[in-house]
């Protein structure tokens, strides 16, 4: 399996596709703009083109420094979640979010409580394509959103993506947060035994109907880790200019119309999942950074009983930057934050993200403080922590990676 990352922009849009191959097959170009079975896409924090503005354009005026590989989200395949970290501009772009299909059948937009109201406040998508992210809680299992993902021959095993959101406690500047995302493909080969309860028919129909859209995801049953004896092959990644023939735009339609879909047994939906022993995938995105204290539950609770560790990639900020105190502090933790993370998780990767060189005009620039941080930097640091196999990566506008398991 792996997982594709698209940047779309110079700072932090990413497309990220995880796919039950190493990567997704090629399409006619009839399909281009769509995804393959046993895919999951997230499109994350769009703002493609424009400027963005805090308050009023005397205190904070932002636009791009290069322009996004893409000029319209049409021209990418109908992601099947669009993750909006927060309710800054600059994560929740209006003019951007408006180019989605207000109607899709495909499409659930996952925002931070705040950009969910403010979302909605557009009164331009259908009520039901929009939801606020649940704070996490090891206490609370409905804290994390499952989405069911069919299985992609018949016979076969389903997969499932969760999204978690855990946010900075007493956070001035309300940025502060961290996403975790892991993903367990469906199988791709058929099991000659079905150990879980066959759907009842009424289920089966709503499960095969493609053309309405789905309410919010529901709970799916824990999976269990794989064998701690189960190795990872090493990974690999390559960086390509984004071209009209990328396999991210050649994707084959597929049926996540039907994700909210939960298996009728419990138990016997754990049992299924034991014999589908394909390792989760797993990302962490927290463009502006939180401390890993908090992060650690889920770390423990969630990521160690899906064998989604070690971190399969981390999407974090390279840079520090600070405010005064009555602007909020700090606003990107930068290096020292990402470090924490990266060797408390044992990350394969980290991408540089949120680390534009933005053109930024106002009074609140005034008084912005950055400390800016290499690549190299980043490398020395993770190895005097002994985390030297961290795999570091600044991506330009339109590159693409390819993380394998």
């Amino acid at each position: 399996m792996s997982l594709t990352v698209k940047h779309l922009n110079g700072d932090t849009t990413f497309l990220l596709t995880f796919a039950p191959t190493e990567r997704a097959p090629p399409t006619p170009p009839s399909l281009q703009y769509h995804q393959p079975p046993g895919t999951f896409s997230i499109l994350v924090d769009p703002w493609i083109s424009g400027p963005t503005t805090m308050w009023h354009p005397k205190f904070l005026l932002s636009r791009h420094t290069s322009p996004s590989c893409i000029q319209n989200l049409s021209h990418i395949p109908e992601p099947n979640v669009v993750l909006v970290s927060q309710d800054k501009p600059d994560h929740c772009h209006e003019a951007t979010l408006r180019q989605l299909d207000p109607t899709s059948p495909i499409t659930s937009i996952l925002a931070e409580s705040a950009a969910a109201k403010k979302i909605r406040g557009f009164k331009f998508f259908n009520p039901d394509m929009v939801h606020s992210l649940r704070v996490f809680s090891e206490k609370k299992p409905d804290s994390v959103i499952r989405f069911y993902i069919p299985p992609a021959v018949p016979g076969g095993a389903p997969g499932e993506a969760t999204i978690s959101f855990i946010p900075a406690k007493l956070d001035v500047s309300g940025v502060h947060n961290a996403v975790g995302i892991t993903y367990r493909p469906p199988s791709t080969t058929s099991i000659p035994t079905r150990p879980f309860s066959p759907m009842s028919p009424s289920t089966q129909t709503r499960f095969f109907r493609s053309s309405q859209h789905p309410p919010a995801p529901v709970d799916l049953p824990l999976t269990p880790p794989d064998s701690p004896t189960r190795q990872l092959s090493p990974q690999s990644y390559t960086s390509n200019p984004l071209s009209g023939s990328s396999p991210i735009a050649s994707h084959q339609s597929s049926t996540f119309s039907a994700h909210n879909h939960s298996i009728s047994s419990v138990s016997s939906a754990t049992s299924f999942m034991r014999i589908h022993s394909e390792r989760t995938l797993s990302v962490i995105y927290s463009p502006h950074g939180v401390n890993y204290s908090l992060i650690r539950a889920y770390a423990s609770s969630h990521l160690i009983t899906t064998a989604a560790l070690p971190l399969t990639l981390l999407l974090h900020s390279f840079d520090r930057v600070n405010n005064p105190w009555w602007m909020g502090g700090n606003i990107a933790a930068g290096l020292p934050g990402g470090v924490e993370i990266a060797q408390n998780l044992l990350a394969k990767t980290w991408v540089s993200a949120h680390d534009e060189d933005k053109d930024n005009s106002g009074l609140s620039v005034m008084s912005t403080k950055t400390r800016k941080h290499t690549a190299d930097e980043v490398r020395d640091m993770l190895r005097q922590g002994k985390s030297g196999n961290t795999g570091v990566v600044v991506m330009s506008v339109g590159a693409e990676l390819v993380l394998k398991a």
